[in-house]
């Protein structure tokens, strides 16, 4: 199925959002560095998120430099053109196209350093503080350091203090987390490629494959259908492995009893999916694995009850957990009265992780959680995108009767809230039971 192209982003309106947001402060948005993999060998190249959001601009070696208070507010810094390395690595857009993809007022090298060098002293001589994200990249750290000292320099004798440094993500993620409609678009289809390369994976798993293939096959069906990337790296775990959270090994041979989690979402333009579905090996649901996952679907669907405008993220973890815990006591697996279960946190045994996190260009996207204390959940409202994902297992760390051991479920989809509830995003891939063996069972007609 094609995809339709989601409508351009206006990436101008949200250099002026941020420019405004900043009042006296400068902020610099650098690309990431360039990893080593081994040897010479790097690791693909992804623009930062900021960067992109501010830009859409996806080169490496790449700088954002935004600055009110000077005549080029806007000024991106990038690789000169050069016909040695494009002949190796494809063609390099270069200052004049940067400026005119990226809507700058100005647009330099970024080799050599002083063009960078001299305009962010120059900007900052002009500023009363400095957004930037410290920790990333150590060697650009230190480069903004000895420019900081520079420019404090350049005023003279003035007797004030560096520039104080703040973290970017304040604006950044506020503005980030509420999605506009070119944004939940891309979103929905990094969700559609998702849904169908998971309903595919249903189809094709069979006993005595490998959880490898079914994560080649996850791939092969994101990139053909015009993913850029995985979102992540795919869990795909079978029978115990799915009770280790992030397991992502995804090469042992699967087994007719064994339950298979897959948790994988792929990335397109810059927008990630994030869906985990759990399914038989053996195309049907043994009574105990059934349990299990009635349990944590029927969690999942009083959560998605919860997600609408005025409620939070903590209600909504909040509905998981007293779901659950009823849920666990119906298999005597918890006993006594739910409010001191949950009190006492002894579900966390088989629960232990959180019921969602904001989703977005970063699969654990940026935004506070909270509003004011770090004690006061944010209320939810139109635009936010998050997962909803509980689940349940039973490694060999807890006390679970054995008919129960080794089973690890989770069920996640993708929300966005509307003005009158939420959209599911996910909604493509099916997860009630019969709708999950019914397609397990079409794998004949696949091969």
């Amino acid at each position: 199925m094609k995809n339709e192209s989601p409508k351009a982003v206006d990436f101008v309106s949200r250099q002026k959002r941020l420019l405004k947001s900043l009042g006296k402060g400068v902020a610099v948005f650098p690309s990431p560095p360039p990893t080593i993999r081994n040897n010479d060998v790097h690791f693909p190249f992804r623009q930062s998120s900021n960067l992109y959001y501010l830009t859409g601009f996806r080169e490496a070696q790449s700088i954002g430099l935004f600055a009110p208070a000077t005549k080029n507010p806007v000024r991106m810094f990038v690789q000169p053109k050069d016909k040695t390395k494009e002949l190796w690595e494809g063609p390099i857009l270069g200052p004049a196209k940067a400026k005119k993809l990226t809507g700058a007022d100005a647009a330099y090298p970024s080799s050599p350093s002083n063009f960078f060098d001299e305009a962010l002293i120059q900007a900052l001589c002009e500023s009363d503080c400095l957004y930037y994200r410290v920790g990333v990249d150590q060697a650009f750290d230190q480069r903004i350091f000895h420019l900081l000292s520079k420019a404090s320099k350049r005023l003279g004798r003035t007797g004030r203090a560096l520039w104080p440094i703040l973290d970017p993500d304040e604006i950044l993620g506020e503005m980030r987390l509420e999605k506009d409609d070119a944004e939940i678009q891309r979103m929905q289809v990094a969700a559609d490629i998702t849904a169908r390369a998971h309903s595919y994976a249903m189809q094709i798993t069979r006993p005595g494959m490998y959880e490898y293939e079914i994560e080649a096959a996850l791939f092969q069906s994101f990139r053909a259908q015009g993913a850029d990337r995985v979102g992540y790296e795919s869990i795909v775990a079978a029978g115990s492995n799915a009770c280790v959270l992030h397991y992502i090994e995804n090469s042992k041979k699967m087994q007719a009893r064994d339950l298979l989690l897959i948790d994988a979402g792929a990335e397109y333009q810059y927008y990630t999916a994030d869906i985990t579905r759990c399914f038989p090996v053996g195309g049907r649901f043994s009574e105990p694995q059934k349990e299990v996952y009635s349990a944590v679907l029927n969690a999942q669907k009083a959560c998605i009850d919860e997600a609408k405008p005025g409620s939070t993220m903590k209600k909504i973890h909040d509905t998981a957990v007293e779901v659950l815990v009823e849920e666990l006591k119906k298999l005597k697996l918890l006993k006594g009265p739910s409010s001191k279960i949950i009190k006492d946190k002894s579900y966390r045994q088989y629960f232990p992780h959180g019921t969602g996190h904001w989703l977005g260009m970063d699969v654990h996207d940026v935004g506070r959680y909270y509003d004011g204390d770090y004690d006061t959940s944010r209320k939810l409202k139109a635009g936010y995108a998050f997962t909803i994902e509980p689940g349940l297992y039973f490694g060999p760390g807890t006390q679970a009767p054995a008919k129960y051991k080794g089973i690890g479920v989770r069920i996640e989809d993708d929300i966005v809230i509307t003005n009158k509830g939420c959209r599911i995003l996910t909604a493509g891939v099916p997860k009630e039971i019969d709708e999950v063996e019914n397609l397990c069972n079409q794998q004949d007609s696949v091969h």
